[in-house]
């Protein structure tokens, strides 16, 4: 890097710092935190390299400790400056970033959408000259800050961009986790010795300098710090044994004691400075002039470098804030906030208004908690649910009334659990359960702890917690009642065998004599009644309801509120009645919904469900495209799931190495998360795989094991039964299969599609002998071929093929032989293509050679663009869809074209 120039004793540091500094002028993106004890320097190394950084702009923002809890508030220091470039972001992007700024009202904006469009105004802001950003003290950035400029940070690509992070431990902020790091530790003795002989301008005792050294290890701030406030006497006699208080403190106490000889006036502008966090020079002398503290009170503090006050109010090092905060007395402090407050304008700032005034107080005030009341509603416009619960909390704490206390207790519990703080949720519970409480309350506070239960670990108390939650609301409000029961199932349904015994049934025959939907009854209401009474009255008394179902998660009508919430569960029902048509078009509806909503939450959940439709179906390229859509989300929200999908998509493909992994990967997250239904996919994944590799005695001790999981997760019950038929014939112990075929059998002809109808054909044929089972093989295959689920009817080829080939019809056998190999190979069903070849081969025949096709050119992510491009999706649209900017999408496309030796986006369906 030109004029790069190193910090005495940083050499080793500066040169990994330049690397990414070097790599984002030549046009690409890094993200670095910076991070190591305070005072150790890694603010000063920052500056010194981006002063040494020619032909970029540099953005700031730092974490302030008393702006914690106003929503956004970090990204608004970042992103206000750059706004400029904002009117180039697509339009739901604009209006998600000045939603969550509070520069325009709207919907409350998603915050992974928030991030989308930061990603996009940094490359926006990139594309004239390269950009950095310096995010200090990283630790106080408010929440909602932390996880925006996090996703942005894991997302960048091609665009120019630096995101430095600088805080003291990467474990205060967990999004951080896992980008790349630089721990900055103390100088060596030698380094450390050149330091501190620039800030002792007098002859020091040897022994006193070595003291002063080892006190300090390494640390700079130490080493020009310590020393203050003592006399030349006392440096040069010595002054006593070391403190046994940590480094940081002791460095705040340098830092205090440098406050004692400052005149009173000084020490309360300075706690002003302290308190108020936006650096604003007019701001602080209003809030002074209010305490009669003159502009000259600001002389001494610059004279011992604590303080410069120009077109920006800054303290010399973010330590001395902390110092400054936490040496004054709570009078003081209340004192400060109170002219804060007075001079904070109301009406063009009244969050910080309202939180300096609650600050400012220590007894109940209405007005104050009413206005923290409003706070939080905007925080929560905004997507600031953390800065909406902190605003809650206070307000609760200031309210005189203790009914309406502990209203806001509960609004802020709730707020907590959304925003993902449940110890914080589950201390404002105490809060509010210390006040009285109406019967509704107290139904409430039931079913948050039942929300927390789940969410945390899926819990194994879950579904009880919600049921007894349910009935409370029963007679209190019975929408709410309703939906907490459907809540209650799903949970069950999650939990499996590792719920309470019989739980799933209690909780359907509670469900059953709650108080009626309301006419006309909505989607969640109708999906209610035929869950409970499936699990109650068996498959054929609920088909009727479950087909009622099907009509109203199809509709266009159902509000994109409700879909979201329960598509996921509402997608079994297609499945239970063989409806591979509707089952397409709600999964398939289900993950439009949660990309066009910004819905992260839920996409990951319409996404898993979406590779195994894509599976069934026999479309494992499609499917595998999108495990890689899956991972890209998993890994910029940071919230993985269990890889259901991931694993049948193995299974098929018959890869037994990556299926042994996601099972281990599976089963640790399911006993960890109390999440049953993970075992259920684990036994099933196997079942396939072995039977796809004729090992059928270990095919039937999976399916087994599956089938006790699967009654309690409300699966459709043929997704174990035919995986057992199969092996149990193959196995030559037909009777053990007897009845599973029943039941496949019963479910079928009440369902009458050509899906159910035709796997329940090659079923029965497997347990049948003489003629007749030639009649069911030409059945099943006429129907699955009619179904169009290309797998299953491959499956149908090869086992009656087997089945002519014992009966020593060596040429029909090969005929239905070869064509079950073509297209297991085609597919890409690997076991079973190999599987296939072995019993054509024992015909006598051979197979033909498996083309070894052309090598994967493109990266995985690459594909996925290609893939992208090729159904018509703008960059900006594929930018959103794989969390990354428009920009790195136009880099990686013209690396396509050079790799596939083409020039436009129309060559790329050849």
């Amino acid at each position: 890097m030109s004029g790069w120039r190193v910090l005495p004793g940083r050499d080793r540091e500066s040169e990994l710092l330049a690397q990414p500094l070097e790599a984002v002028l030549g046009g690409e993106s890094r993200a670095l935190v910076v991070h190591g004890e305070p005072g150790v320097g890694k603010t000063a190394l920052l500056d010194h390299a981006l002063a040494h950084t020619p032909g970029a702009r540099i953005a700031r923002a730092a974490g302030i400790q008393s702006e914690m809890e106003l929503a956004y508030s970090g990204l608004h220091q970042l992103c206000v400056p750059l706004l400029e470039h904002a009117d180039r972001l697509p339009t739901h992007h604009h209006d998600a970033l000045t939603t969550a700024l509070g520069l325009h009202d709207g919907p409350t904006p998603d915050r992974f959408l928030v991030g989308l469009a930061v990603l996009g105004l940094l490359a926006e802001a990139a594309r004239g000259q390269p950009l950095i950003c310096l995010i200090d003290d990283a630790q106080w950035l408010d929440r909602a800050s932390a996880q925006t400029l996090a996703f942005t940070a894991r997302r960048l690509g091609a665009e120019s961009v630096a995101m430095l992070f600088v805080t003291r431990r990467t474990s205060d902020i967990p999004e951080l986790d896992g980008l790349p790091d630089l721990l900055l530790t103390g100088l060596s003795d030698h380094d450390a010795r050149a330091l501190l002989a620039t800030a002792l301008p007098w002859p020091v005792d040897e022994r006193v300098r070595d003291r002063i050294i080892a006190e300090a290890r390494g640390n700079p701030l130490a080493l020009l710090q310590l020393h203050r406030g003592l006399t030349p006497a006392e440096l040069t006699g010595g002054f006593g044994p070391a403190p046994a208080t940590a480094l940081p403190t002791r460095i705040e106490t340098s830092f205090q004691r440098q406050l004692t000889p400052l005149p009173s006036p000084t020490r309360q502008l300075l706690l002003l400075a302290a308190a108020e966090p936006l650096g604003d020079p007019t701001l602080l002398w209003k809030a002074a002039h209010y305490l009669g503290i003159s502009p000259e009170a600001a002389a001494p503090a610059a004279a011992v470098e604590l303080l410069t006050i120009d077109n920006q109010v800054r303290f010399h090092h973010p330590l001395e804030r902390s110092a400054i905060y936490t040496a004054a007395s709570p009078d003081e402090r209340r004192h400060a906030h109170h002219a804060l407050a007075y001079a904070t304008d109301p009406h063009a700032d009244p969050d910080r208004h309202a939180w300096h005034a609650a600050q400012a107080t220590t007894h109940p005030d209405t007005t104050i908690a009413d206005a923290l009341e409003h706070s939080a509603a905007r925080a929560q416009a905004r997507g600031g649910l953390a800065a909406a619960a902190a605003f809650l909390e206070r307000a609760a704490h200031l309210t005189p009334d203790a009914g309406h206390r502990t209203q806001r207790a509960l609004a802020a519990a709730h707020a907590k659990h959304r925003a993902g703080i449940p110890t914080a949720a589950q201390a404002l519970i105490s809060l509010a359960e210390a006040g009285p409480l109406t019967t509704h309350q107290q139904a409430d506070i039931n079913l948050l702890r039942a929300q927390i239960a789940f969410t945390t670990r899926r819990g194994n108390d879950a579904p009880r917690l919600l049921l007894e939650a349910a009935q409370k609301f029963e007679t209190i409000n019975p929408r709410k009642a309703r939906e907490t029961y459907l809540e209650a199932l799903s949970a069950a349904m999650f939990a499996g065998l590792l719920a309470d015994s019989g739980c799933i049934r209690e909780i359907a025959e509670a469900a059953r004599t709650a108080p009626p939907a309301a006419e006309p009854a909505c989607a969640a209401d109708l999906l209610l009644d035929a869950l409970a009474v499936l699990f109650t009255d068996g498959y054929a008394a609920a088909v009727p309801l479950l087909r009622r179902v099907l009509g109203a998660f199809r509709s266009e009508d159902i509000p994109t509120e409700e879909a979201l919430r329960w598509f996921w569960l509402a997608s079994r029902v297609p499945s239970l009645l063989w409806d591979f048509d509707t089952l397409d078009v709600i999964n398939a509806r289900f993950v439009t919904l949660a990309r066009d909503a910004g819905a992260l939450a839920e996409l990951p959940i319409a996404l898993c469900a979406r590779i195994l439709v894509l599976t069934a179906r026999g479309d494992l390229e499609a499917a595998e495209q999108m495990v890689g859509e899956l991972e890209t989300v998993t890994e910029a929200t940071t919230s993985p799931v269990v890889p259901y999908g991931a694993l049948l998509l193995a299974a098929w493909r018959g890869n037994e190495s990556k299926v042994d992994t996601l099972i281990h990967t599976t089963t640790t997250g399911s006993f960890r998360r109390g999440e049953g239904i993970g075992l259920f996919f684990v036994g099933w994944a196997q079942a396939l795989l072995y039977n796809s590799l004729g090992r059928y005695t270990d095919a039937l001790a999976a399916a087994e094991q599956a089938a006790k999981q699967q009654e309690m997760t409300g699966l459709p019950t043929w997704l174990v039964q035919v995986e057992l038929i199969e092996a149990t014939a193959r196995s030559g112990m037909p009777g053990r299969a007897a009845f599973a075929l029943k039941q496949l059998t019963d479910v079928t002809r009440a369902s009458s599609t050509e899906w159910g109808l035709g796997i329940a054909a090659r079923s029965r044929a497997l347990l049948t002998d003489g003629p007749a089972a030639e009649r069911i093989y030409r059945t099943a295959i006429h129907r699955l071929c009619r179904a169009g689920l290309r797998g299953e009817l491959a499956r149908a080829h090869l086992v009656y093929g087997e089945w002519l080939r014992r009966r020593r019809q060596r040429v029909a056998a090969r005929q239905q032989l070869r064509t079950a190999y073509d297209m297991f190979t085609d597919l890409g069903m690997e076991a079973f293509a190999g599987r296939a070849g072995r019993e054509l081969r024992a015909t006598g025949a051979t197979t033909r050679k498996r083309a070894n096709g052309t090598p994967n050119l493109l990266t995985p992510q690459e594909g996925q663009i290609a893939r992208l491009a090729r159904e018509g999706l703008s960059n900006a649209e594929i930018g959103a869809r794989l969390f990354i900017s428009p920009r790195t999408v136009e880099w990686h496309l013209r690396r396509i074209f050079k790799k596939l030796h083409i020039s436009s986006r129309k060559q790329l369906d050849g």
